[in-house]
């Protein structure tokens, strides 16, 4: 008999934990050894970090992903976008995954996604921008510099997209939304 595989929420709630260990400049990537991260600067022109996600942009809003700026991504090959609320009471959940964002791409519109970007799938399978629907999450959107465009298709398998962008990458910014207004 072989090991027990595990279901596909496991390997995402892994991936998850896995980015954002590597991501913080706490965890490892990639061969064992630590790697420092350089900073990439995010912020949002309709939410400033820690104030409430504008509900226009919750699951009962309509107006699909808020739009976001960043910097600091020079060096990159390509960019991601992962969009995921931590919260601690209902788990782990991914909203969003894009990735082979043009380097130098330096925002993304509202409702929109980068020419010649790919999306992954989020935590329930679906593609695309899944708006958050608790009014006391922790909604974080994170970019990451990466030194390799991915080698995966539209709609790739959520584990597999997070812990491709975590092997590859070398900066990072956050913006988080607390709450839902």
């Amino acid at each position: 008999m072989g090991s027990p595989r595990k279901s596909p929420v496991a390997r995402a709630a892994a991936a998850i934990t896995a980015v954002t260990l590597a991501a913080s400049g706490c965890g490892i990537l990639g061969g064992g050894s630590p790697r420092n991260l350089d900073v990439i600067s995010v912020s949002s022109p309709r939410f400033r970090d820690g104030a409430p996600l504008p509900h226009g942009y919750s699951c009962s809003g309509g107006l699909g992903n808020p739009p976001l700026r960043w910097s600091g991504t020079s060096g990159a090959k390509s960019v991601a976008l992962v969009v995921d609320d931590n919260n601690r009471q209902s788990g782990a959940e991914v909203h969003w995954v894009v990735f082979n964002i043009d380097p130098n791409t330096t925002e993304l519109g509202e409702n929109g996604v980068p020419r010649g970007a790919r999306q992954g799938q989020t935590t329930n399978g679906k593609v695309g921008y899944m708006a958050p629907c608790q009014p006391n999450g922790s909604y974080r959107f994170t970019v990451y510099a990466l030194n390799a465009k991915l080698d995966l298709q539209q709609g790739a398998p959520l584990a597999e997209t997070l812990d491709r962008i975590a092997d590859h990458t070398i900066a990072r910014g956050r913006l988080t939304a607390d709450n839902i207004e």
